[in-house]
């Protein structure tokens, strides 16, 4: 087991990606808080793993609040007496819009939820290894759309930003002993989709002829293995890197 005695926080618990990487997590002796605006998912996800070496607590919140960002960083400490890795994994799509087309309301939305609710994370965890002198991991999932902009303007626009708070995350504490890396998935299957809904038929039409030169779908443990590699001791040369899961998509 690779995580034993460490205490992370994971946002988007509910499904997919995130609620993968809380199930490896905990399995891998982490104690993990998994945050998701409603609790009704994470507590099958609880349920099951009540026989893993790591024990998770329950958070609800909208990780666009930076009182929600705070707080579950400050309750991880309540519980479990640390924390030590912050994985950033809550995200919305928008409408595969261009940017003719986009609307404001859809840029606010997508923005805070991908952009500011995991600077607002960043922030708080930061501050918080540097208190206790904790050598802590943030782990940040962007998009390889962040990187070809393959979808709409908004989300990729929001996955660039991303990319770059991260790369410059690890530049600014890395003398800290705080390690800041970003995860770049391709096509996993997840319900992220259903945050879109109903696209933009002109954008999604572009998107798609892009999408069929991708390889077969990955799947949300793909990510999960990913992370956990991040938040290890085995990667502790690795700084300021996204590491690309994609199936060769994009290479």
């Amino acid at each position: 087991m690779q995580l034993v005695g460490k205490c992370a926080v994971v946002t988007g618990a509910s499904s997919g990606m995130g609620h993968a990487i809380v199930e490896r997590f905990a399995r891998e002796g982490a104690n993990v808080v998994a945050v998701a605006r409603r609790k009704e998912r994470p507590e099958e996800l609880k349920a099951s793993l009540a026989d893993a070496p790591g024990k998770v607590e329950l958070f609800a919140g909208d990780i666009s609040s930076a009182e929600t960002n705070n707080a579950m960083i400050d309750h991880c400490i309540e519980v479990f007496g640390g924390f030590d890795i912050l994985v950033n994994n809550a995200g919305v799509m928008d409408d595969m819009v261009g940017v003719a087309d986009a609307i404001d309301e859809k840029f606010d939305h997508v923005m805070k939820v991908n952009v500011f609710g995991p600077m607002c994370a960043m922030r708080k965890a930061v501050q918080t290894f540097k208190a206790s002198g904790t050598k802590g991991s943030i782990i940040n999932v962007a998009s390889v759309g962040g990187m070809r902009n393959v979808a709409g303007a908004i989300y990729c626009a929001s996955k660039a930003a991303l990319i770059s708070m991260t790369k410059n995350t690890s530049f600014m504490y890395w003398s800290d002993g705080i390690r800041c890396n970003g995860i770049a998935p391709g096509g996993i299957n997840t319900e992220i989709s259903a945050s879109m809904g109903m696209p933009n038929m002109e954008g999604y039409g572009k998107v798609q002829k892009m999408l069929a030169m991708s390889p077969a779908p990955g799947s949300a443990e793909d990510i999960a293995n990913t992370a956990l590699f991040l938040a290890s001791d085995q990667s502790s040369y690795i700084l300021g890197d996204i590491l690309v899961v994609d199936g060769g998509w994009i290479s």
